[in-house]
């Protein structure tokens, strides 16, 4: 069986490239500077699904994608989180906060609506975003 990204995620999301073993994603909200990162392997939907070597390295790839997050928006707090309520293949969420930002303190899912980045934005953002992943 092959890798195929969640239609949900694919939805929501533009795509900045690939880790070692995930794909790293931008969500597309300009409320909040928002990564996905998800391991492109089939039929996975918890941590545990993972072999002990896959799961370091996707926790190697958290704090890389934490690292990128803290130097492309300077958050005042950088949130890390796999929930899957929803969409069920794992996936993990690394998002910059910002005391300023319209949901803080609390949670940031449900919280008013998505509002896309207008084109150019993405394409900057991501530029910079694949970039400092290249680096990392």
């Amino acid at each position: 069986m092959t890798f195929q990204l969640d239609s949900r995620l694919e939805a929501d999301t533009l795509p900045i490239g690939d880790l070692a073993l995930s794909s790293v994603l931008l969500l597309n909200d300009a409320r909040f500077p928002w990564f996905v990162l998800v391991p492109r392997i089939p039929n996975v939907s918890e941590f545990t699904d993972l072999s002990e070597a896959d799961y370091a390295q996707l926790t190697q790839e958290i704090r890389i994608a934490t690292k990128v997050m803290l130097a492309l928006s300077k958050p005042d707090k950088v949130n890390v989180g796999a929930l899957g309520n929803i969409v069920t293949q794992l996936h993990v969420h690394v998002i910059g906060r910002f005391r300023s930002d319209p949901a803080w303190p609390g949670p940031v899912w449900g919280h008013g609506a998505r509002q896309p980045y207008p084109d150019h934005a993405a394409t900057a953002l991501i530029e910079r975003a694949a970039a400092l992943f290249a680096e990392a």
